[in-house]
């Protein structure tokens, strides 16, 4: 049996273990924090904000799981199964809020929404001065919110499960004299359970982790309490252990998806259907049209117009050298990171093919488990460990050498920050990467090898441009979610390097939504594209009827 030409390299198994053991140190290290508290800042946070911390987080992790259930399980089966005016445009474009991040569209909602904002103020000139709406900035606002940008992980593995199930099971609920809600609560949800369920794992995931939203409506969560711990009370040790507890959400989150995914083949699959199962017709098919578009408006086409709007109203005063430095600052921290992350998940992908065993698919699985860990976790477990080198073992080793003014040269460094996202989005590289990678039949390099060809010139010549599509696919979607990362870049960005996403929150922090419209815009609009490739990815498997 032939051998493979870059498996004779045992170095992929120590470089694969290496990558794995990256992911695991922050964890390590937030989990060995334990070891020193400090019991006056505990006691404070125990009498004031760790129950209302809880409680907080519990309350947004069960209304987001149950918003977006509903919302993006809906819209699924209108669009997938059902025929009504304009679903074949509404069946990609109800993926367009990907590309808002949510604190862009937590400050432009409390802009049009609040007291002061103009819907309200429209209402009192109307209605009088008793009009007016709930607060917007309340519990009920940030679920909102957060249901608006992350329901369509539910919508898209929802509406792939849909797609994918059978006429023959469809069309036997309808012999057997089922009406289709019948045949959708005893057929069709019960074999997309699987896929709903990783769906809303993934939207709490993203809950747990987010801290631009929860940041703009004042709402208090672990992501906050570790900012303010951290630039507060000067306590990265204790910020760090708060990061454990929020990271005992993420493990069950996890639990949630991974549970899900494991199930996710239902027994007894029909081929993929052909065609819609139901047209609509009269007022039920206008109310599945207007309910999408009402749902597609919220999200994207109001949020949209009122950044536009807010751009010619006073966002173009940020034009100036200070926007230019923040393009180019963030440009440069999503191309380098997209570089080191994409070839992170090329090492990953290629182990795997060459090392197929136990220790190395368990590893490549531990080296995925960074998109879990919310960026504020990421950067108080990266800043503890790199703090503790500092002191320990690089300012006295240069005090040794003579430079008596040494200080910390991994704390705060942009190599921290490139670890971070390193970490973060090896799991969004890595997917393309394999999907690329798995087109790749292994008689192709071992023909190679065959006519003389070196491991190195098989990789180059071989593997490289077969997997050229897949690397630039990975390249963009790590660069997209750099651009957007808010919380692991406000915490350990080093001096001078703001970006976009650092520059909204310290507008929107002062109330200057206008002024936030520029950056906010520019991040929608970049955002766009990783959607559109979902978009033209997506429309391959859809089945018009």
């Amino acid at each position: 049996m032939s051998r493979h030409p870059l498996t004779s390299n045992r170095r992929w198994r120590l470089t694969v273990y290496g990558l794995a053991a990256l992911v695991l140190m922050p964890i390590a290290v937030i989990l060995l924090s334990w070891q020193s508290v400090d019991n006056q800042i505990w006691s404070h946070l125990l009498q004031t904000q760790l129950w209302r911390l809880v409680t907080n987080t519990v309350v947004l992790v069960l209304g987001v799981g149950v918003g977006v259930t509903l919302l993006g399980v809906s819209l699924a089966w209108l669009v997938s199964l059902c025929e009504f005016p304009g679903r074949r445009w509404l069946d990609w474009a109800l993926m367009l809020p990907f590309a808002i991040p949510a604190y862009v569209l937590a400050f432009v909602m409390i802009g049009l929404l609040d007291f002061s904002g103009p819907v309200q103020s429209l209402m009192r000139e109307w209605l009088g001065p008793q009009a007016g709406l709930p607060p917007i900035r309340s519990t009920g606002g940030v679920i909102g919110v957060l249901v608006l940008v992350f329901y369509p992980y539910v919508y898209l593995l929802a509406r792939s499960a849909f797609l994918a199930q059978g006429r023959g099971l469809m069309e036997a609920s309808r012999i057997l004299g089922m009406t289709p809600w019948k045949a959708f609560w005893r057929v069709a949800l019960p074999m997309a359970r699987p896929a709903i369920g990783a769906g809303v794992a993934l939207a709490i995931m993203e809950t747990l982790a987010d801290f631009g939203a929860v940041s703009v409506f004042n709402f208090d969560t672990f992501t906050t309490a570790i900012y303010k711990t951290w630039y507060g009370f000067y306590s990265l040790s204790t910020a760090t252990q708060l990061a454990s507890v929020l990271l005992l959400f993420v493990v069950l989150a996890l639990f949630a998806e991974r549970r899900a995914q494991g199930s996710k083949r239902f027994p007894g699959a029909d081929k993929p259907r052909q065609g819609v199962l139901y047209r609509l017709s009269g007022p039920k098919a206008w109310l599945a049209t207007g309910y999408c578009l009402l749902i597609l408006a919220i999200a994207f086409v109001i949020p949209l117009t009122q950044l536009i709007f807010w751009l010619f109203e006073g966002g173009l005063q940020e034009l100036d050298q200070r926007y230019l430095r923040l393009i180019r600052n963030t440009l440069i921290l999503g191309a380098i990171a997209a570089f080191i992350t994409v070839l992170g998940a090329t090492l990953l992908v290629l182990g795997r093919r060459l090392q197929p065993s136990r220790r190395v698919k368990s590893a490549v699985s531990v080296a995925n488990l960074g998109y879990a860990l919310p960026g504020s976790v990421l950067a108080v477990g990266i800043m503890f460990a790199f703090s503790f080198l500092d002191n320990q073992l690089l300012i006295p080793l240069r005090q040794w050498l003579g430079n008596d003014a040494a200080g910390p040269l991994l704390m705060g460094s942009l190599f921290a920050l490139l670890l971070a996202y390193l970490i973060r989005f090896m799991a969004v590289a890595y997917g393309p990467l394999d999907t690329s990678l798995a087109r790749i039949r292994p008689s192709l390099p071992e023909a190679a090898q065959s006519l003389g060809q070196s491991g190195f010139a098989v990789f180059w010549r071989v593997y490289l441009p077969l997997l050229l599509p897949g690397v630039l696919s990975a390249a963009l979607l790590v660069f997209v979610d750099v651009l957007k990362e808010m919380p692991a870049t406000l915490l350990m960005r080093p001096f001078g390097w703001d970006t976009l996403a650092v520059r909204i929150h310290g507008l929107t922090v002062e109330g200057q939504w206008a002024r936030a419209s520029l950056p906010a815009l520019t991040l929608v609009v970049v955002g766009l594209l990783p959607v559109i490739i979902l978009i033209r990815r997506s429309g391959r498997s859809v089945h018009n009827g």
